[in-house]
C-alpha cells in the first residue's frame, strides 16, 4: 500500500509534467473568419469557440481544449466559476472584439453570446429539418446549437476514452485587450438581434 505522501509526490510528478505540456495539449485560440467556408460556424465571425457547463472550452474546429479550471463545486453558479476564470492572472483571456458561445447558464453580455431565450434551441427540436425557423430569434438558436454542439461532442469522446469522466461526481498573454467582466449589455443584445436578423435574411436569400 502506498502512502499518502508518496501519492501526493508522484501526483505533483505528473501535474508538473501536464504543465510542462501545456502548449501542446492545449490549443490556442483562432477566431472564426469574414471568409469562413465551415457550415456551423462561418455564421459567427470572431468567435473563438463554445463554452460549457463544466467550465472548459473546446477548440471551434479541431475539436481541442483551450482552457481548463479545476476545482470548483458542481453547485457553483456557471457566472460565478467564469468570473473566476477570467481574474485569474493566467486564467481565461477574450480579446475585445471576440467572444465564445455559451448556454443560458451565463449573461448575454460583451464577450459571451447565448442563445434567445424561451426560443426553441436544442438541435432534436428542429425534427431533421423538417421544422424549419420561423423568424430570426429561431433560425439563430438553431446554428448556435449547431456550433456549440462541438463541446458536447468533446466531451463525449473524452469520456469514451476516461472511463473516470462518465461519474457524474468527476464533476463536483498578448498585446490584445481581454475582458474582465461577465456582465449583460443591452447593447450586447442589440448586436445579437442584428447578427440573428442578418443571418435569417441571408437564408431566406434577401438582401
Amino acid at each position: 500500500m502506498r502512502s499518502a505522501r508518496t501519492v501526493s509526490q508522484h501526483f505533483h510528478h505528473v501535474l508538473t509534467a501536464v504543465l510542462r505540456l501545456g502548449s501542446l495539449l492545449l490549443a490556442k485560440p483562432v477566431p472564426i473568419s469574414a471568409d469562413s467556408s465551415c457550415a456551423r460556424w462561418k455564421w459567427f465571425e470572431g468567435c473563438l469557440g463554445a463554452l460549457d457547463g463544466t467550465y472548459i472550452d473546446a477548440y471551434v474546429t479541431e475539436m481541442r481544449f483551450i482552457y481548463v479550471l479545476a476545482g470548483w463545486e458542481g453547485s457553483a453558479a456557471d457566472a460565478r466559476v467564469l468570473r473566476d476564470a477570467i481574474s485569474r492572472p493566467n486564467g481565461l483571456k477574450i480579446p475585445r472584439d471576440n467572444y465564445y458561445l455559451v448556454d443560458s447558464g451565463y449573461s448575454n453580455g460583451e464577450g459571451f453570446l447565448l442563445p434567445y431565450r424561451g426560443v426553441r434551441y436544442h438541435l432534436k427540436e428542429w425534427d431533421s429539418g423538417r421544422n424549419s425557423p420561423q423568424n430570426h430569434e429561431e433560425f439563430f438558436n438553431m446554428k448556435h446549437a449547431s456550433a456549440r454542439n462541438v463541446i458536447e461532442r468533446t466531451f463525449g469522446l473524452l469520456k469514451a476514452r476516461w472511463a473516470i469522466l462518465r461519474n457524474e461526481g468527476f464533476w463536483r498573454g498578448g498585446f490584445w485587450e481581454y475582458l474582465g467582466t461577465v456582465d449583460s449589455n443591452p447593447i450586447w443584445n442589440t448586436w445579437r438581434d442584428e447578427m440573428a436578423k442578418s443571418m435569417y435574411n441571408e437564408w431566406r436569400g434577401i438582401s
